[in-house]
């Protein structure tokens, strides 16, 4: 099964300014994605989204490899096959100017190596995945912050990719649109890794397999659910938040 594995990863943003430091997220830092469907928990500034863009090579390291198989970002000649492999839905989902739901969500399968009229088939099938079809040819700028969320799940569903990168995907969404979502991931991890960032952390012991908690560019644990909420005490009425909470909250 595909995974994606960050060998001694080194990365840092530059400085808004002429002569400033700049901001290092990740240094040596090594890991390899599990099988099936993984939650990545951390709280903000952690590097989450860094880990997740670097993974989907829209970041690119300082120093280190980030690599699916054989295929490796650093390497200019494998980069396209490297984004066929990996899909990726973004924290920030941009509507295109100018472009209905179903354009966008074609153009992405179209960026990803599908053929036009591939690409627009697959969108209109994505676009009903996500509850969109009467949305399809509404242009995305003009729908709500929730719908342009969906669009963006659609983008990622219309490539068939061999693993998936979803960074704070229900943000944005009302509770119905998230038991959708549950669904889709549920479907979407049948045959492939699926990993999830997110600031929530209920629902794990139905959605999830591993938990990753990450915090300032280092992992703090990597398990299963079970191992996960045996950190809580045994009479916390929300164990999931205090497990979580004896990872970071010292830290801070």
């Amino acid at each position: 099964m595909t995974s994606l594995a960050f060998t001694d990863i080194g990365f840092a943003y530059p400085s808004s300014m002429p002569f400033g430091r700049a901001t290092p997220v990740f240094d040596a830092f090594s890991w390899q994605t599990p099988p099936g469907r993984t939650v990545l928990l951390g709280p903000n500034g952690a590097g989450k989204t860094t880990l997740l863009s670097l993974g989907a090579s829209a970041l690119r390291p300082t120093r280190g490899r980030v690599q699916s198989g054989d295929l490796d970002t650093s390497r200019r000649r494998d980069l396209g096959a490297f984004r066929r492999t990996v899909g990726w839905m973004p924290q920030q989902v941009r509507p295109v100017p100018g472009l209905t739901a179903r354009e966008q969500v074609a153009y992405a399968g179209w960026l990803k190596g599908m053929t036009r009229t591939e690409a627009w088939q697959q969108a209109g099938t994505a676009l009903d995945r996500v509850g969109l079809t009467h949305e399809a040819n509404r242009r995305t700028a003009r729908l709500s912050g929730g719908q342009q969320r969906r669009v963006g799940l659609a983008g990622l569903l219309v490539h068939d990719a061999d693993l998936f990168l979803l960074d704070e995907p229900t943000v944005g969404l009302d509770p119905g649109q998230r038991a959708r979502f549950r669904e889709t991931l549920r479907e979407l991890a049948e045959d492939r890794p699926v990993v999830v960032s997110t600031h929530q952390v209920d629902d794990l012991t139905d959605l999830f397999d591993t938990v990753v908690v990450l915090d300032r560019g280092r992992i703090r644990f990597q398990g299963g659910v079970a191992d996960f909420m045996a950190l809580a005490s045994a009479d916390s009425s929300h164990p999931a938040e205090a497990a979580y909470a004896t990872l970071v909250a010292g830290e801070r």
